[in-house]
């Protein structure tokens, strides 16, 4: 979740603005390393599957050009020169030992001619609070969890395999899904350190699905697996130049990843087009019986989103622009105010709104919600996991005990705050929950009906803050993420443009299970704008 968009101020600070920092940063050294120096610019940067689409990669296959054993052997050669070496980004946490079998599988499958789906034989990468009942550990990130092999796979993860794809590997996260500490520094955990942005290095790649975002900008794998409470997917998909999708709570199951909240963790698509995005989502979109919520989306989850894909998508439709993101940074609103004309060249008529001033005051009640929710969820799922830690009295205890490792710069108020929460039928809960949920959901459905709105859209949030393990998080200037995110409503962010180096990113959101309509927007903006631009490995903002 993206910690900085309430707990900074108990509100929606995330719909707030404020100066942005555009000055160097000084990479600050952990694990008693000394910062890395090196870069690799991308105009010599000549990996031969730089940008490839699932698309490219099928039609690749197709035509025997590579196979997906090659294809796997190439992004972990990658993983290993710019992840591991080079520019040392520290995305992956864990490589998978059998990717390599898993590839050779699908070749075989290929050779009789069976050809599962778009995603056979796809390398993907995910990220490490979901379980895989492999060889590889399911931690979020967390030194406590360090013994846990998942004893089988998450939902999604059972049908990523039935698709065909490859399992890479895992991704670095902001620890516990950035739910640990009200100071906390985004893409840090105990078990992975700190995952760097790919633009700028000194660079934080915000979180907390930091390592997905960092991996799929730099071209370590095609697509990987984010997941978001409140900004996890969206937020590092902005910062990294990337497309990604926070579907409506429901169209993907949560069961067997680590939760926060059950009323809006969802996991999530984060590709480099919006293609790719919409391929990926409709592959594991699905009714599960561990997940209740799922059982909302029977009859409304498409199983090929990319029959939404429409160049001709925006004419025609009207959109709400957030006001406030209207007067801040003069740079990232010089990019909206570009990215409106984009489209309304292609016949978009876009508005004003001020959901921002709709959703001040239910905006308070988001933390406590996810406060109680975290307690539950995360109990539940220590209970049956194969850790000797059991319950989040247990994690906390852990941490204590191990502070040097565990809690080298930051602590876990936020676990201590969860852990002295009741359970889920004390009344300040059931209180701010239909507050949040409920109240969210009728304050944007009221300005979506009332302006005859297709969406609502803004900047998802400013660029790249600097890493700092001293202080932790600071304001980036703008977030989008909690509206859609307390509604549990879809979101798609596409790249708008790069302010100093650094990507900012498009939001669109509506209405629940209206994935198809803004993946619908964001494709024709993503094919009228082209603002995708590959990351620079660049050492720091001034070099």
């Amino acid at each position: 979740m993206h910690r900085r968009n309430f707990l900074k101020t108990g509100s929606l600070a995330g719909l707030t603005l404020s100066t942005l920092v555009a000055a160097s940063c000084s990479q600050p050294a952990t694990d008693d390393k000394k910062p890395d120096t090196t870069a690799t610019d991308s105009k010599d940067d000549l990996f031969e599957l730089s940008e490839a689409t699932i698309t490219d990669l099928q039609e690749k296959m197709k035509a025997k050009q590579y196979t997906s054993h090659l294809l796997t052997e190439l992004y972990l050669k990658r993983i290993d020169e710019i992840d591991k070496n080079g520019p040392k980004l520290n995305s992956v946490i864990e490589l998978n030992k059998d990717a390599l079998n898993m590839a050779d599988a699908m070749d075989k499958e290929r050779e009789k001619g069976k050809v599962r789906g778009p995603l056979h034989g796809i390398p993907v990468l995910i990220k490490d609070n979901i379980n895989t009942g492999d060889n590889m550990h399911t931690t979020a990130g967390s030194l406590a969890l360090s013994d846990n092999f998942a004893k089988q796979d998450a939902f999604i993860i059972h049908k990523l395999r039935e698709a065909g794809a490859v399992l890479l590997g895992k991704t670095n996260l902001s620890e516990w899904a950035n739910f640990r500490s009200t100071h906390s520094t985004s893409a840090w955990s105990s078990r992975g350190g700190q995952t760097k942005c790919p633009y700028i290095l000194d660079r934080n790649p915000s979180g907390s699905s930091a390592g997905s975002g960092s991996a799929v900008a730099a071209n370590l794998c095609t697509i990987a697996i984010g997941t978001e409470t409140d900004g996890s997917i969206v937020s590092p998909s902005s910062v990294n130049g990337l497309v990604g999708i926070k579907p409506t709570v429901g169209l993907w199951s949560r069961s067997g990843i680590i939760p926060i909240s059950k009323t809006q963790d969802t996991a999530g698509p984060m590709a480099r087009t919006v293609k790719d995005a919409a391929i990926f989502l409709g592959a594991l979109a699905g009714v599960d019986p561990q997940d209740s919520f799922t059982l909302a989306g029977k009859g409304k989850a498409e199983a090929d989103y990319t029959r939404f894909l429409d160049v001709d998508g925006l004419k025609g439709k009207r959109l709400g622009v957030e006001k406030s993101a209207m007067d801040g940074n003069p740079g990232m609103v010089a990019l909206l105010k570009d990215a409106i004309k984009t489209m309304q060249s292609k016949g978009a008529t876009v508005i004003e709104v001020e959901l921002n001033k709709e959703l001040k005051d239910i905006g308070k009640s988001e933390f406590p919600v996810l406060l109680y929710e975290f307690k539950d969820g995360l109990n539940l799922y220590l209970s049956n996991a194969n850790s000797k830690v059991k319950t989040l009295a247990d994690v906390i205890a852990y941490n204590k005990q191990n502070e040097a490792k565990a809690m080298p710069f930051f602590k876990q108020e936020t676990l201590e705050l969860a852990q002295a929460k009741g359970d889920l039928n004390t009344e300040e809960y059931l209180k701010a929950v239909k507050q949040t949920n409920t109240g969210t959901r009728k304050a944007i459905d009221k300005i979506l009906t009332d302006n005859k709105l297709d969406a609502i859209i803004g900047p998802t949030n400013g660029p790249a803050v600097c890493i700092d393990l001293v202080n932790g998080d600071y304001d980036n200037g703008f977030g989008f993420s909690s509206p859609a995110a307390m509604a549990g409503y879809p979101h798609i962010t596409v790249p708008m443009g790069l302010l100093h180096g650094l990507p900012i990113g498009l939001s669109f959101f509506s209405t629940a299970w209206k994935e198809g309509d803004i993946i619908k927007l964001g494709y024709a903006y993503e094919q009228a704008s082209k603002k995708r631009v590959k990351p620079l490995f660049k050492v720091d903002l001034l070099g």
